[in-house]
């Protein structure tokens, strides 16, 4: 039943926050590749702290939300240089580094160090939703509620067995057949509107990729992370299908998100003039 996830038990706490950093906002699908790539060029925070942030945005390519990238780059250089290069331990330390908050740093303190936490995805909350109490659930009451069903179970097995039947079962689009919680799922046994949609913080549809902002981002950032710096002209011109204004615009928040930088005209990756 548990899916075969190579940073599962995974005895490097590094390791483990660098899944937890890309499985947000991507399919776990996506991340398998990267992440054993990002590893075998950054093994340690150390040598992500070390390299140029351009290098850390160049290692993303394929995962899209570099800001993910650029956080981490950020909070590699905090475990340097306040945790003498281990990943901390605590909810407290974990949730002051760049890019993680309450969800990542529980899934890291339980996967990497068995801290005594629910962790609580949307496919959770939805388990918790339909199996554990039929009824909507606020994100607050589903952590309680996920913490309860816990009890003194060690939290890392327990965490990944309610992360893999939500994958698996308890989806959008429930997939009932051959789920272990069917005989004991509130909701199928008693019936009624499915709570899980307005549960426990259970994220909407996201937008269509395809002429949305974050494809023209994309776009951008690959152009400047395979080809090296461009000028605006060159961006323009090999960008033409997207109008001016778009790219404009896209270029203003990448470089307001510090994943570009500008030296006159030309744009490249924020951090490749560190090399």
């Amino acid at each position: 039943m548990r899916r075969d996830l190579p940073w599962i038990d995974h005895p490097d706490p590094w390791a483990i926050l660098v899944s937890e950093v890309m499985l947000q906002q991507t399919s776990t699908a996506r991340v398998i590749d990267p992440w054993r790539r990002f590893l075998e060029r950054f093994a340690t925070p150390a040598a992500l702290a070390d390299a140029p942030l351009a290098d850390a945005l160049a290692a993303w390519a394929g995962l899209g939300y570099h800001r993910r990238a650029r956080d981490l780059h950020a909070a590699a250089g905090l475990v340097v240089t306040r945790f003498a290069g281990e990943v901390p331990s605590s909810l407290e330390d974990l949730r002051s580094l760049p890019g993680v908050g309450p969800y990542t740093a529980s899934a890291v303190a339980s996967f990497a160090f068995h801290a005594p936490v629910a962790v609580v995805d949307t496919n959770v909350g939805r388990i918790l939703a339909r199996a554990w109490a039929n009824r909507t659930l606020g994100r607050a009451e589903a952590a309680c509620e996920s913490a309860r069903l816990m009890g003194r179970a060690p939290s890392a097995p327990f965490n990944q067995a309610m992360l893999d039947v939500g994958a698996r079962h308890c989806r959008s689009r429930a997939l009932c057949e051959g789920c272990p919680l069917v005989r004991v799922c509130r909701w199928r046994r008693e019936g009624g509107a499915d709570p899980a949609p307005a549960s426990a913080g259970v994220s909407r549809r996201q937008a269509p990729f395809e002429g949305s902002r974050r494809q023209v981002r994309g776009a951008l950032l690959g152009e400047v992370r395979e080809r090296g710096p461009r000028t605006l002209v060159e961006l323009h011109r090999d960008l033409a299908p997207l109008t001016a204004q778009r790219l404009d615009d896209a270029l203003a928040a990448l470089a307001s998100d510090g994943l570009v930088e500008y030296e006159g005209d030309v744009v490249r990756l924020a951090g490749s003039r560190a090399r």
